[in-house]
């Protein structure tokens, strides 16, 4: 486990009193160490869980060549380009769930179900509304079909012995139909990563407290704990901590003791008058961060540790928006790592900027953005105006942060800028 110090002397370029967006990343990827430990859950269980070893198929999946609509079977070897192609119907039909047994001449063919096993010796089907029947004969316009349409091949999905998921994809929903498709009633994931979560400062209020003049009821505890239960970890929400030594050196120990990781709003700013940062570098191993930002700038991280038990320390700023976008832009990716998750970078959206942006080079700004569609189909975006971060209700109003990078200037209206995306975040 490599120190602050020891992390900070392999980064070309760090400063931590003007530290870019990437190198945050890039300094957090060394400090946080993936969870090893792993359990067994049933399908049901799974969703959102990180996969602790490859899911190879058991089975080839179709574990047969099948019909991929239903209409008639026929050996495709018949066609002929430009020439109409008349058929002998046999009787019976095949139907999904079983082999039909019949058995046919050259130049016959056979009703057939979706999801039928396709019979020995036929490659092709025929759509129903593409064929006329008469009788016992079927004629298939000429030129409709090639050799092989409307077959699904054994093992076109997946075949038996291949690895079906990888060790570190997060389970969505289509993974674990995929998982149930061969007959896998369990999977093996790693551990739930628990996140211990507080609030400092004396200003802060809980529910229920009444306003007093010069306090704020807290928001950061629920924002946060929305985007924490979003990413599947299991939370331990402790509560408003007062600027206390003594309470705020008891709620580090004991989030150490209990959790992976400890996420605190406020207290991080230069010049703060309150002991979160005192108690920090008495307890742990920390760095205090002024990261080349917007919102956001102050921000502390590190290991905190009790009895020989340590937890990734994020401390953020206390402004509602600044507490978001920190999150989302370094704790969230941080916190994937932690899980054993593979995911990379989120893929930011292309847009046109609505209006003209005002921006420095010299720092990463992300602003709240609202993307529509515009009448000719291209994606425009706008910001919700106040940006600043205090305005809890932008996040509310807004579908992304448009980011707007360290070397980038002003934006001019109909420029590109890119989009962090909120849907399935937050």
């Amino acid at each position: 486990m490599k120190t602050i110090e020891q992390i900070a002397a392999e980064l070309q370029g760090y400063d931590p009193q003007a530290l870019s967006a990437e190198r945050v990343n890039q300094f957090l990827a060394h400090l946080v160490d993936p969870v090893t430990a792993t359990e067994t859950v049933g399908v049901f269980e799974a969703l959102g869980r990180v996969l602790a070893q490859d899911v190879v198929s058991p089975i080839s999946v179709p574990p047969h060549d099948n019909s991929a609509m239903d209409g008639f079977a026929f050996n495709g070897a018949l066609l002929q380009a430009g020439q109409a192609l008349t058929l002998q119907l046999a009787e019976g039909t095949a139907f999904a769930g079983k082999a039909w047994s019949g058995a046919l001449a050259s130049n016959q063919c056979v009703k057939i179900m979706t999801g039928a096993i396709m019979p020995a010796g036929l490659d092709t089907v025929v759509p129903l509304e593409f064929v006329k029947v008469e009788a016992d004969q079927l004629t298939i316009p000429p030129d409709v079909l090639r050799l092989g349409d409307n077959r699904r091949f054994m093992g076109e999905d997946l075949m038996a012995g291949q690895p079906a998921l990888r060790q570190g994809q997060t389970l969505c929903p289509a993974a674990l139909g995929l998982i149930a498709s061969l007959g896998l009633p369990k999977v093996n994931v790693f551990r739930r990563v628990k996140v211990a979560y507080f609030s400092t400062g004396d200003e802060i209020l809980s529910l229920g407290e009444p306003l007093r003049e010069g306090a704020v009821y807290d928001s950061n505890r629920y924002t946060v704990f929305g985007l924490l239960t979003r990413m599947g970890v299991e939370v331990i929400d402790m509560g408003v901590i007062k600027d206390e030594p003594a309470a705020l050196e008891a709620a580090f120990r004991q989030a150490a003791l209990e959790a992976d990781a400890i996420i605190t709003s406020g207290g991080v700013s230069m010049g703060e008058a309150d002991h979160t940062k005192a108690m920090m570098k008495q307890l742990g191993d920390v760095a205090f961060w002024r990261i080349a930002m917007r919102p956001g700038r102050p921000m502390a991280v590190g290991r905190i540790t009790e009895n020989s038990k340590s937890a990734v320390l994020f401390g953020l700023p206390g402004n509602p928006v600044a507490v978001m976008v920190t999150f989302l832009a370094f704790v969230r990716p941080a916190l994937q790592r932690l899980m054993g998750s593979s995911a990379s970078e989120p893929v930011l959206l292309k847009a046109h900027s609505g209006e003209a942006l005002r921006k420095k080079p010299g720092r990463t700004e992300y602003q709240r953005g609202i993307v529509c569609r515009a009448a000719d189909g291209s994606l425009q975006v706008r910001t919700t105006g106040n940006q600043g971060s205090g305005v809890l209700r932008s996040m509310v109003e807004a579908n992304g942060l448009i980011v707007l990078h360290h070397g980038q200037g002003n934006v001019a209206a109909g420029d590109e800028v890119d989009v962090m995306m909120f849907d399935g975040v937050i």
